[in-house]
């Protein structure tokens, strides 16, 4: 499957972060497509000197090792209104589905084995939100929509929904190359932080963030 051709790398970003390359990812769904991406840089990426430097470990369930970086360098732009889907087609925006709460945005693909391994904290987190009145979603990068819906129903993940951005309209917004990449906003839509790479939510850090929008 290709991927679009404006996504980039954000190479100083990726190098300080365990996630996955959207870009080196064309192989995983596009085996046998015959379509190249190119390297055009995306208009909002993110400098390596605009990014906060609070690099931490997290682990996994699976044992591996992630890195993520935290990036205050959006606070305070408003959630954008890009249109994407629900897993029946049915087009949505962040606005509609926050609806007036703190939101989690967690950008994720059935190929990133970072965005897998996360998945299970942010169950838990989407759990604990629901009681303090704060939306937590996961949208799928995936292009390929059909792989989502089997895929997630295999995870049995108990409170965290996803919904589908083949467009990548979200990640386009973002200016993002990495994945996972998670933005939070505040009951205004405004953004607080984002964090490119995966974490353990359920760890000080990750709860630290959380309380920063009510959680």
């Amino acid at each position: 499957m290709r991927f679009s051709a404006a996504f980039a790398v954000l190479v100083g970003l990726s190098l300080a972060v365990s996630g996955c390359d959207k870009q080196s990812a064309e192989g995983a769904q596009g085996a046998g497509n015959g379509t190249a991406a190119n390297n055009a840089a995306a208009p909002d990426e993110v400098t390596a000197d605009e990014v906060t430097s609070d690099e931490a470990p997290s682990t996994g369930k699976a044992g591996e090792t992630f890195k993520h970086v935290v990036d205050r360098s959006h606070k305070g732009e408003s959630m954008p209104d890009k249109g994407f889907m629900t897993l029946d087609g049915k087009p949505v925006t962040l606005k509609a589905i926050a609806n007036g709460k703190p939101i989690l945005v967690n950008l994720w693909a059935t190929w990133c084995a970072p965005c897998v391994a996360e998945l299970p904290a942010l169950d838990k987190v989407a759990a604990a939100g629901a009681a303090k009145g704060i939306a937590v979603i996961a949208v799928s990068q995936d292009q390929e929509k059909s792989v989502v819906q089997p895929f997630w129903s295999a995870h049995k993940l108990m409170t965290l929904k996803t919904w589908l951005d083949p467009d990548n309209a979200l990640g386009f917004h973002y200016g993002t190359g990495t994945l996972p990449t998670t933005i939070l906003y505040d009951a205004q839509g405004k953004e607080v932080v984002r964090i490119v790479g995966a974490m353990e939510w359920g760890g000080a850090e990750g709860q630290a963030l959380l309380r920063e929008i009510g959680g």
